[in-house]
């Protein structure tokens, strides 16, 4: 008979997330896939100036801000035919590789590494057998010093000897799969340590431009600060020498430090290539930072992040890709349709609200047809993958050099196929692929080009021949596909008499979050853990391996921390 088991919440996430498994012989062979909260922002923006849109929407996530924001002001700007100028959208490119680039280190140290890493462990390390250990690997991180690792391992052992763990509260560090030995723990800790650092300087080169973080600032027809080496509130000389340095130092963590941690950390867990696989679709429309106003594949824009052909890859083959074929289904969510359960594409897409389940706090919700906020996108009718996995699978296919390069490094490192590439490994392994390739882009190609317009006297940053609503049809219609940290984000408006009249967010966690559709097939998350019959969960009360599984989507439910009851007391995690 099958065992039951609820994760709730789901840690080290954006949002809130709650799986319901069943298991038999240690083998997860049902699951549910559950957002467990609502916002609506989509419905807060209807009847607003379709130019201050970007600054609400934004606001969709605390963490992935500015990404909503370029979707936004470039689907309006699609809608009203606006140009920003070519300086302006090499700003908003860096800020999507900044945000990027922070967001996947981040990922990978605070949210998902430690489903691999013991940090109790780290207490019981070597510090000159963790810099031996860090070398062994490639590691080249100034930070792996033996009085570096001592200082870590004696902080560790501190926390230990205390009683709480602080952040390192909840997790399972007794649980038997923890594999790396103490000194790997160690060097793993540090970097995690040092990671908290990085990410900090990586962010500011989004905050120059957007003028703070988070939400920043940006501006329907281009970007809202302007360029002047005369005045020290502009961008000027002072600051692009700041930018410089922090992009040059996000290269040496990625490339010294984040790679190599991630492909050891794999060595040890290769088994993972072979579970957690999901659909055998992925859709990308460019690689990470790719921006698009309208049908991506009309597109003639000019950039280093577009220079993919959009696709769509189904069992290892790449066909064209169509967004007439994108629909939203409402089966499984706590919304409706005024059509019924149909599919709806999203320039037709609605929000109602309409929630059937239980009263909070829940037992059990996979036995409700519907059961999680999250709407479920198909592609063609088939749910799809988007990510970094995606995207690394698209540039592959389409013999971009640097990334065949370090694939198949990897490939032949740990002996495997492209198709086992699809698994929990896999997505962990192409998130640190693609934040090489992206800040060794940001480093140089946007950087410089950049610069270079500067010396040529292109200061410019704003069209405003279009910002005027009377200079807008009375209706108008726009889209945009931006490829962001998680996956293709898509955001389409409406306009009618200088008025957003229709507002929809096709989000990439809504791609792999959500749950069944009406001809029964589950979504990716769910199809990841119960797909095949075979994922492994040994103990119930430690569900480390559905864990693993799911932290290599890197969920963004949205930006939360805690779950309330109704008399606003913390619930811990609820295992049955």
């Amino acid at each position: 008979m099958a065992e039951r088991v609820v994760i709730d919440p789901i840690t080290r996430i954006e949002g809130h997330l709650r799986i319901e498994l069943e298991t038999a012989d240690q083998r997860i062979v049902q699951a549910w896939s559950e957002t467990t909260q609502f916002r609506g922002i989509e419905e807060i923006v209807q009847g607003r100036d379709p130019r201050d849109v970007w600054a609400f929407v934004q606001r969709i996530c605390g963490v992935c801000t500015s990404v909503h924001a370029i979707a936004s002001v470039t689907a309006v700007e699609d809608a009203i035919d606006s140009n920003p100028p070519p300086q302006a959208r090499l700003i908003r490119d860096m800020v999507l590789a900044s945000q990027e680039v922070q967001d996947h280190v981040i990922h990978f140290y605070h949210l998902h590494a430690l489903d691999f890493v013991n940090v109790a462990n780290a207490a019981a390390g070597d510090p000159a057998e963790a810099v031996a250990f860090a070398r062994s690997i490639g590691s080249t991180w100034r930070g792996n010093t033996v009085e570096r690792m001592t200082a870590v391992r004696d902080t560790v052992q501190s926390i230990l000897d205390s009683g709480q763990l602080s952040v390192f509260t909840g997790g399972y560090w007794g649980h038997p799969d923890y594999r790396l030995p103490a000194a790997a723990d160690l060097m793993a800790v540090a970097h995690y340590l040092d990671a908290l650092e990085f990410q900090r300087s990586m962010i500011r080169v989004g905050t120059v431009f957007g003028g703070k973080n988070p939400h920043p600032n940006f501006l329907v027809g281009g970007m809202a600060c302007t360029i002047d080496q005369r005045r020290s509130e502009s961008i000027n000389q002072v600051q692009l020498d700041q930018i410089g340095q922090w992009i040059a130092e996000s290269v040496d963590f990625v490339q010294s430090c984040y790679l190599p941690d991630a492909l050891a950390i794999l060595d040890v867990y290769k088994d993972y290539f072979d579970i957690g696989a999901s659909s055998p679709a992925f859709l990308a429309v460019g690689r990470s930072g790719a921006v698009y106003g309208g049908d991506p594949t009309r597109s003639t824009r000019d950039s280093a992040h577009n220079d993919l052909v959009p696709g769509v890859i189904v069992n290892g083959a790449l066909r064209d890709f169509d967004p007439s074929l994108i629909q939203e289904w409402v089966t499984s969510a706590w919304c409706e349709y005024a059509e019924g359960d149909v599919g709806l594409t999203p320039d037709k897409g609605e929000t109602k609200v309409r929630y059937t389940g239980p009263k909070p706090p829940y037992e059990w919700l996979g036995d409700n047809q519907e059961y999680t906020w999250c709407k479920a996108p198909r592609y063609d009718g088939q749910p799809v993958q988007v990510g970094p996995l995606a995207r690394v699978l698209l540039a592959y296919l389409q013999d971009d050099p640097r990334t065949k390069e370090i694939v198949d490094q990897a490939l032949t490192r740990y002996g495997i196929g492209v198709a086992q590439l699809n698994s929990t490994a896999g997505r962990t392994l192409a998130r640190a692929v693609e934040c090489l390739t992206s800040v060794e882009i940001l480093a140089q190609k946007t950087f410089p080009a950049f610069v270079e317009n500067i010396k040529k006297g292109d200061i410019e940053v704003f069209d405003a021949t279009k910002w005027e609503p009377d200079s807008w049809p009375q209706q108008a219609s726009g889209c945009s596909f931006v490829e962001v940290a998680r996956g293709m984000l898509s955001h389409w408006v409406s306009i009618e008499d200088g008025q957003v009249s229709h507002y929809q967010a096709v989000v990439p966690t809504t791609w792999l979050a959500g749950g069944r559709d009406a001809a029964g097939q589950l979504g990716p998350y769910e199809q990841s853990l119960a797909g095949d019959g075979r994922h492994p969960l040994v103990d119930p009360s430690q569900p480390l391996e559905p864990l693993r599984t799911i932290h290599s989507f890197d969920p963004c439910m949205s930006c939360a921390v805690h779950v309330l009851d109704a008399d606003g007391l913390e619930l811990q995690a609820v295992l049955s």
